[in-house]
């Protein structure tokens, strides 16, 4: 089935305890649509600049990722600089300039408004919404934010959350949006605003999943090897929408599954800068870190012959 991504593609500039990359391809819609591509056709619509090389594109058609709704224009592509300490779990943005993305108004192409899937990537809600008006009626519809978005554009956010099915965001923008420190309150608070579902990303700490009736938790895959973090969550993204769209049917055990195959992605991506890692992967890796992720949670029943009976 196919899956439109709108998002941002960006060049970034990042430093880690482990090493330096300069300009090196990033973006929400970048991570997200490589991801997924190992399970679907993806569609990606963003905005570049004349800097974007013939280079550059060959990643996405490498990939087979559609990139007619990929605008080039006269400027600069959108550019961000960050730094992560010992603690890998959030960076500090040392700079953002924002370049041809200042005035992005995505125009989905008319081959992509059947689109069954759609994934709303960290952009400004109302273009969220703008989006949504111009597609037909999608299957499933998953969306992501940040705080920047939930300090300044809350109203409008909330529009956006009851136009979803899923929100995808991590476990400080959810205690954020909801204004409740803990995760479990926090989550029934969101479900509330629109969303049917609620994924929380808690980085080295793993993911949730929240519904009305049920929840889900899964570790992080253990790591060895950590260079860099940047796009960590939007491949977790990319690999969970990617995989929902392929099976086209989306159940509690889908999820589930697309969840840990998300988590997969998102640890091969942190094993290297950009998108040096995750471009090349083969099937085989990808099934062989999911079946590992399954023996890392499996665990047997238990029987009472061990219980002390005379202790109620």
């Amino acid at each position: 089935m196919s899956l439109l991504v709108v998002g941002s593609v960006a060049f970034d500039s990042v430093k880690t305890p482990f090493g330096r990359a300069d300009k090196v391809l990033g973006g929400s819609a970048t991570y997200f649509s490589v991801s997924a591509s190992y399970f679907t056709d993806i569609r990606l619509v963003a905005v570049v600049g004349n800097d974007f090389s013939d280079d550059h594109f060959s990643i996405f058609q490498e990939r087979s990722i559609d990139i007619e709704g990929l605008e080039k224009r006269e400027g600069e592509t959108f550019q961000w600089e960050g730094e992560y300490s010992n603690n890998l779990n959030e960076a500090q943005t040392l700079d953002t300039k924002l370049n041809v993305l200042a005035d992005f108004k995505p125009k989905i192409p008319e081959t992509y408004l059947d689109s069954e899937y759609v994934f709303l990537a960290n952009i400004d809600p109302d273009l969220q919404r703008d989006v949504l008006s111009q597609v037909k009626k999608p299957k499933l519809v998953a969306c992501d934010t940040m705080n920047y978005w939930i300090e300044g554009k809350l109203d409008s956010l909330k529009k956006t959350l009851k136009l979803v099915d899923l929100l995808v965001i991590n476990e400080g923008e959810a205690r954020s949006l909801a204004e409740e420190p803990n995760l479990v309150k926090a989550s029934r608070k969101i479900l509330s605003m629109g969303p049917d579902r609620l994924i929380v990303k808690r980085g080295e700490y793993g993911a949730f999943m929240f519904s009305n009736d049920q929840s889900f938790a899964i570790p992080a895959f253990p790591m060895e090897n950590v260079y860099d973090p940047t796009g960590a969550g939007d491949t977790f993204g990319g690999g969970l929408m990617g995989y929902l769209a392929s099976v086209d049917n989306i159940t509690d055990e889908t999820l589930r599954q697309g969840i840990i195959l998300g988590s997969a992605m998102a640890s091969f991506n942190v094993e290297d800068f950009s998108l040096n890692k995750l471009k090349d992967l083969t099937y085989t890796e990808i099934e062989e870190r999911f079946r590992a992720f399954k023996k890392l949670t499996y665990f047997e029943d238990i029987d009472n012959h061990g219980w002390r009976k005379d202790i109620n």
